[in-house]
């Protein structure tokens, strides 16, 4: 697995913070590391990123939309579709609903970071004085750091030997999602985006879930060249996933295309327009939940970490990875800078942001999964957090 690695250097701390990561997650945290001096109170979602990175970065971060002509207004209201009839269901209205690509986001915030590419992490050393971490490279190369922190995805290299190949594993769902990448005519793209300029979404009463949402809109006047993003969802048992686990690219298309055919518009119109070759990504749904017990690291007297989906990677139809990401590095950055300053040791500073952190987000990796199985479920859909709540915090 390649690993990017951030040396981010604190003044009152003699080796850099290592952060294994240069997502999202690593990079906000590397920011946020550069004020460590400001540690400020830290409220949800986009303000938080605010509080992380630079301001003249942030000024930016319309640009970093799905679709940068787009201002984001104060609030946005997102619609819930019966996909069989198309008749709306519930609506959410969100303030603030930035939907952000992340390799823009990543671009944004990566000014000024020092980044190793491509490194692939092949062991982690700690000195026998307590003092120190070293992040081993398979190159052969080595660095030294105070602190490394995992934020290095869903399937982690820092938690996998943290806590071993078994214990680590991502816990696969008996749920699955074939997710499309596609441009369209003028005339059909325009048609897609018509209920909602960003993305629309719907529950079926045969049991799955469908999204219709733009990916890339960068030139206003050319929407051929936009790209839209969709998936229908579905319950899909262990014994399935396996008997289909060698399917063809051809057979997933077809599969998911006769599942749309079930659906009123836009899904059924996005998935049929698709040509027979069209490419297609299959995926399991899966989740690890870090306050399980089994899942209790050793963090080495505060020398080593997991942020991000590298420490709670969960279901994706509520969209709240990313939030609890962000949330993740602002709590970090708030405990470094207390040991920095002296309040706390290094072992209390990371021992108070794991408590805070599991609690969190084991309770958010869980709400996601149930949320996931109740937009399956036509009886439960109206009460899922997704339908009730929208994407707001819990």
């Amino acid at each position: 697995m390649s690993s990017n690695v951030d040396n981010t250097p604190l003044g009152a701390i003699d080796a850099p913070v290592l952060i294994i990561g240069a997502g999202c997650t690593g990079l906000s945290l590397a920011q946020g590391l550069k004020k460590v001096n400001s540690p400020s109170e830290i409220p949800w979602g986009i303000p938080i990123l605010k509080t992380l990175i630079p301001p003249e970065a942030f000024a930016k971060l319309d640009a970093a939309q799905v679709d940068p002509n787009r201002p984001c207004p104060p609030s946005d209201t997102i619609k819930f579709l019966n996909g069989q009839t198309g008749e709306q269901i519930g609506a959410a209205e969100t303030p603030h609903l930035y939907r952000l690509r992340r390799s823009k986001l990543r671009a944004l915030i990566a000014g000024g970071i020092e980044i190793q590419y491509s490194k692939s992490l092949a062991d982690i050393v700690y000195s026998d004085d307590g003092t120190t971490v070293t992040a081993k490279f398979a190159d052969g190369t080595s660095v030294e750091g105070s602190v490394l922190v995992g934020a290095d995805g869903a399937r982690s290299s820092v938690r996998n030997l943290l806590l071993g190949p078994e214990k680590a594993a991502l816990n696969t769902l008996e749920f699955a999602a074939t997710i499309v990448q596609a441009k369209y005519t003028t005339e059909q793209v325009k048609f897609l985006r018509s209920w909602h300029p960003l993305f629309v979404a719907a529950a079926h009463p045969a049991g799955y879930f469908g999204w219709v949402g733009l990916h890339s809109a960068p030139d206003v006047d050319d929407p051929e060249n936009w790209i839209m993003n969709h998936y229908i969802s579905w319950p899909y048992s262990h014994a399935e996933q396996e008997k289909s686990k060698k399917w063809s690219n051809e057979t997933r298309l077809k599969q998911v295309k006769d599942f749309a055919e079930g659906f009123a518009d836009p899904f059924r119109s996005a998935f049929a327009w698709l040509k027979n070759d069209h490419p297609v990504w299959y995926a399991p749904l899966t989740q690890w939940d870090p306050s399980l017990p089994d899942h209790q690291w050793d963090n080495h007297g505060g020398r080593v970490t997991l942020a991000g989906d590298a420490a709670h990677p969960m279901t994706f139809q509520r969209g709240q990875g990313l939030n609890s990401a962000i949330k993740d590095a602002s709590e970090l950055v708030i405990q470094i800078t207390d040991f920095v300053q002296s309040k706390k040791s290094i072992s209390e500073a990371i021992g108070d942001y794991e408590k805070e952190m599991v609690g969190r987000t084991g309770t958010e990796v869980r709400l996601s999964a149930e949320n996931s199985r109740m937009v399956h479920v036509w009886d439960e859909v109206l009460q899922s957090p997704l339908i009730s709540k929208g994407f707001a915090k819990q």
